[in-house]
């Protein structure tokens, strides 16, 4: 077992407390603490702690996206931390379960009367909207919330999963330090502020106003890909950084295109697409003036999207909100150029490279900006850029 700073220490024993004697009282309890805190560890030890009093217990490990679920599986595996009976993959997989038509074709999703399981832990939980925690605590299972309370809180809504935390972790750990990325979301985080300078081969702020930076972001975005997150915080910038990536690509239509990228703006439970889900366009044509007809292949997501997404939403500088007047139901979904997003629609998601441009709005607060800095920070796994 690795060696486990204090205030983990007090978190297992916390925990193990709870699911021993309170989840009659207490349904849930939620862990939060900041990167490099070590919070996926202390799931892992959780898990084989549990397995020494109770071999059959079954969990559901789960977390809001197909790919924030694999990365706790390639972690809950290297630590050794799974049993067969156990379960790993996105909450909407857990709860909810499909409505075929004759042609078996995915046609909406329904939630599950009953899920098999004795624990549900949630990973990411600040991702977690109202109408899905309510779906989870309907089950009457005891449920384990882990987070980051250091993040921007949901954009939608006054919910925040995450915003009182049940138990903290503060403790960064020494190997955790010692990685650029962390050390400049510690640098967000406690001082809003990150000086330009090279931190590592991979982890660069260049200045502004340096006249050679303007070419270096054109030669940056230019080799943008999948694996990349651009980001910013005005609309008006991600528009322009959505036409300058698409012209670099060859796209000459200001319209979208099979192979284009794209971002889902809004839930939409019934086509089980969520906001913030990334994807790429396979089939789109036009369904009427108003609407295209499309197939969209969502990141890390098992099921591909078919659906009418909105003509109006492509290059809009905000989401769209309007019904069929004559019925007032949402005729289809809303989805915008994906190759660049603001800071706020990327919480759900990280990627290998993330490249920032720093963008405060004047009415910002302080601890504001600390939030928005430091959830941009932490969106990079391996390679950070920043102008």
């Amino acid at each position: 077992m690795p060696s486990l700073s204090i205030d983990q220490k007090e978190a297992v024993s916390k925990i193990m407390y709870w699911f021993r004697n309170k989840t009659d009282t207490q349904q849930y309890i939620s862990l939060g603490g900041y990167a490099g805190t070590g919070k996926t560890t202390l799931i892992g030890i959780l898990r084989n702690k549990l397995s020494v009093k109770n071999k059959s217990l079954k969990i559901g490990f789960a977390s809001y996206t197909g790919k924030a679920s694999r990365v706790l599986q390639n972690k809950l595996i290297e630590k050794n931390a799974i049993l067969k009976q156990d379960t790993i993959g996105t909450i909407h997989s857990l709860i909810y379960s499909p409505i075929v038509n004759e042609k078996e074709e995915i046609i909406g999703w329904k939630q599950k009367d009953k899920i098999d399981r004795n624990l549900i832990v949630i990973d990411e939980g600040s991702m977690v909207d109202e109408q899905i925690w309510n779906h989870l605590l309907s089950y009457k299972i005891p449920i384990i919330v882990v987070g980051d309370h250091g993040q921007l809180p949901p954009i939608q809504g006054n919910f925040n999963l995450m915003q009182k935390p049940h138990i903290l972790l503060h403790h960064i750990h020494r190997q955790a330090r010692d990685n650029p990325i962390i050390g400049l979301s510690i640098q967000a985080r406690e001082h809003g502020f990150i000086r330009s300078g090279i931190y590592s081969d991979y982890v660069i702020k260049y200045d502004k106003n340096d006249s050679e930076t303007q070419n270096i972001i054109q030669e940056t975005l230019a080799k943008s890909n999948n694996q990349s997150l651009i980001l910013c915080g005005f609309n008006h910038t991600r528009q322009k950084l959505n036409s300058f990536i698409r012209n670099s690509l060859g796209f000459e239509s200001l319209s979208p295109q099979n192979g284009d990228r794209v971002i889902c703006l809004r839930n939409n439970h019934i086509t089980h697409i969520f906001n913030g889900m990334l994807g790429t366009i396979i089939e789109i044509n036009k369904y009427d003036d108003d609407w295209y007809e499309a197939d969209i292949l969502l990141d890390d997501e098992k099921n591909q999207y078919h659906g009418l997404i909105s003509a109006k939403q492509f290059g809009h500088k905000t989401g769209l909100n309007f019904t069929d007047k004559r019925s007032q139901i949402m005729k289809g979904d809303l989805f915008d150029f994906g190759y660049a997003l603001t800071v706020h629609k990327a919480q759900g998601s990280q990627a290998k490279k993330v490249v920032l441009f720093e963008e405060r709005f004047n009415r910002t607060t302080d601890e504001q900006w600390k939030r928005w800095l430091y959830t941009a920070v932490t969106r990079a796994e391996e390679e950070l850029i920043i102008f």
